[in-house]
């Protein structure tokens, strides 16, 4: 990574809570706008800008999270108004829904067995907010209830998306417009929609994916992304895989990946 690409992010990040130009950045790095913008881009996915924006959020959030009201978290956070935080919104679930991991939210879900084994499903109003994958239903919904500690989780049927899961499992169903409730950074909602429109049966690496966003050069980012995904198969990371042909990491084992990866090469 070129040095003045470290420096510019080093920048940005003495910066936090202040809004940077890009001539502002390209003057303190030595470079011109349009190289800064094109090589950060490449090298983290994102632009600085967005990189700005993804950082703020994360403020916001961290701030909701210990309890701060809204319009607290987003004024110290950088932003001008409340309304100038929800110009582009990130964290999927609205920010006094996300405050304190769901405080105010009511989450309905169900486990059910599956040929992958355990599966669980959670979901809002808005939409699905957690597909979690396991060989233990109490496990399970003990890390649902860790993500959501506040939020009022509650058992429900969820029988039209239990019905959908298992029929993309069998190979019946595309999940690609399934309404979702998710939160993530900027980079990580580029990683998911593009994973989204990976054709079943088909993979790509991390390489692949990171070319296709954007950002050639953030490969380890995608596999970050691909780590933090709350919907799995709603959101198929098992699509990506490594270069030499591994299978790369995977949230609910590998071989819970490759067994999926066989069933939907069936099909």
């Amino acid at each position: 990574m070129d040095a003045f690409i470290d420096k510019a992010k080093a920048y940005l990040d003495s910066k936090r809570g202040e809004r940077v130009t890009l001539g502002e950045l390209a003057s303190a790095v030595g470079s011109s706008p349009f190289h800064l913008q094109r090589r950060f881009k490449e090298a983290f996915g994102v632009s600085p800008r967005d990189y700005q924006d993804a950082h703020r959020v994360e403020a916001v959030k961290s701030s909701l999270q210990n309890g701060r009201r809204v319009a607290d978290a987003v004024f110290d956070a950088g932003y001008g108004s409340v309304s100038r935080f929800y110009e582009k919104p990130m964290l999927g679930m609205k920010a006094r829904d996300y405050r304190a991991k769901g405080k105010g939210q009511r989450i309905s879900y169900c486990s059910f067995s599956s040929p992958l084994g355990t599966v669980l499903i959670a979901a809002t109003d808005k939409g699905l907010c957690s597909v979690k994958l396991g060989d233990e239903a109490r496990r399970l919904a003990r890390l649902l209830a860790e993500e959501f500690s506040a939020a009022e989780i509650v058992p429900g049927d969820l029988k039209e998306l239990k019905a959908k899961i298992l029929a993309f499992i069998e190979g019946e169903a595309n999940l690609a417009r399934l309404p979702l409730d998710i939160r993530g950074t900027v980079f990580q909602r580029r990683v998911w929609d593009e994973l989204r429109r990976i054709p079943r049966g088909e993979t790509r690496t991390y390489q692949e994916i990171a070319r296709a966003i954007g950002a050639p050069a953030a490969v380890r980012a995608v596999g970050s992304a691909c780590g933090a995904n709350p919907v799995a198969l709603a959101v198929p990371c098992h699509r990506a895989v490594r270069t030499d042909g591994g299978m790369g990491g995977y949230a609910w084992g590998v071989q819970r990946k490759r067994k999926l990866l066989a069933l939907e090469k069936k099909r």
